[in-house]
């Protein structure tokens, strides 16, 4: 089974380590959003989103702040359950 790609900031290095120990492929979001990923997660929102006016995504965004690096993984996970695996993230 392929592993579920997740793009993350790369300010957000607690979070990309638990969801690479729960089994995510985790990318980064430095060069833009990447193809083919199943889940974005972000520190923050705002209007500028990735430095676009529009961002048009048929991925879940997950925004971060003021979660711990369990909760963020926690919420991939319950975004994506029953999309494919993993989707239990303890």
């Amino acid at each position: 089974m392929q592993l579920r790609r997740i793009a993350v900031e790369d300010s957000l290095a607690p979070v990309k380590a638990r969801l690479r120990a729960a089994g995510f492929e985790v990318v980064s979001l430095a060069g833009g959003i990447p193809d083919g990923i199943d889940a974005i997660v972000v520190n923050g929102l705002d209007d500028n989103f990735l430095g676009r006016q529009n961002v048009v995504s048929r991925v879940p965004i997950i925004n971060a702040s003021g979660l711990t690096a369990e909760e963020a993984a926690g919420e991939v996970g319950r975004r994506l359950g029953g999309r494919g695996q993993p989707a239990r993230i303890t």
